[in-house]
């Protein structure tokens, strides 16, 4: 298993991308977090298989409707999420 920090930019707050990337992680099987960051950009910690936490970044390049990303930035990490994908509150 691999894990990623990814910060994602853009039009990513208020619009619903947090869920979006909750059922993104659940379709691909990937465990971890997501939370609005106070700069106005979204922080996600994800584990998972290689192709899967490829295939749940590329995922973040999307999102809900009303969103617009601008930048992905995903960096190797080696802190370990919980079980599951959860939303956090902002940091």
């Amino acid at each position: 298993m691999a894990t990623q920090r990814v910060y994602v930019s853009g039009k990513v707050q208020g619009v619903g991308y947090r869920d979006y990337m909750v059922r993104k992680a659940r379709e691909h099987g990937v465990v971890g977090w997501v939370r609005n960051t106070r700069d106005g950009r979204v922080e996600m910690l994800a584990s998972g298989e290689d192709d899967a936490l490829a295939a749940f970044v590329e995922a973040s390049r999307g999102g809900p409707m009303l969103c617009r990303v601008d930048n992905v930035e995903a960096h190797p990490d080696s802190e370990k999420p919980a079980k599951g994908f959860t939303k956090r509150f902002t940091a």
